[in-house]
């Protein structure tokens, strides 16, 4: 079924924006898949503050406010890896940053999985990436299905 002409400039529009707020140069932030050594480096990187540190029973939530007022979420299996991020606020992370190797796996997919000009959401074996919002108001999450914690309720990472 073909897509009305000003529904497809609108599709058009917002995956410019999200493509180009993904591949600008921003301050670095936590990377998918690393140790839970990188979160202080983060912090400092991104000129940002621990806001706070969770202990879960088998994992632990980083969390640190961006300059930008955005809050992201760093999710570390007990083995120390990151196994999960998310974050919420008025501008994106770094994506090529945040994501680390699993970022150019996603550009190409995000072309062609893009459903509606607000919502994004590619789920590969190996990577889950959720991203919703407009303007001043993004949120999104990616982790790795694989590394997930036994009995870690998905709804969680957020």
């Amino acid at each position: 079924m073909p897509i009305p002409r000003r529904d497809a400039s609108k599709l058009l529009a917002c995956l410019s924006v999200m493509l180009m707020a993904a591949a600008c140069p921003r301050i670095a932030c936590a990377t998918l898949g690393e140790p839970e050594s990188s979160v202080q480096t983060d912090a400092v990187q991104i000129q940002g503050s621990i806001k706070a540190m969770t202990d879960h029973e088998v994992y632990r939530v980083h969390e640190i406010t961006m300059p930008s007022g955005t809050l992201l979420r760093e999710f570390v299996s007990l083995n120390g890896t990151v196994f999960a991020v998310a974050w919420s606020g008025p501008t994106m992370p770094n994506l090529r940053q945040t994501l680390g190797q699993y970022y150019d796996k996603l550009v190409p997919l995000a072309k062609l999985n893009h459903a509606d000009h607000n919502h994004l959401q590619i789920l590969q074996s190996d990577i889950v990436y959720q991203v919703s919002g407009h303007m001043r108001a993004f949120s999104g999450r990616a982790y790795i299905p694989g590394a997930v914690p036994a009995g870690v309720d998905l709804g969680d990472l957020h």
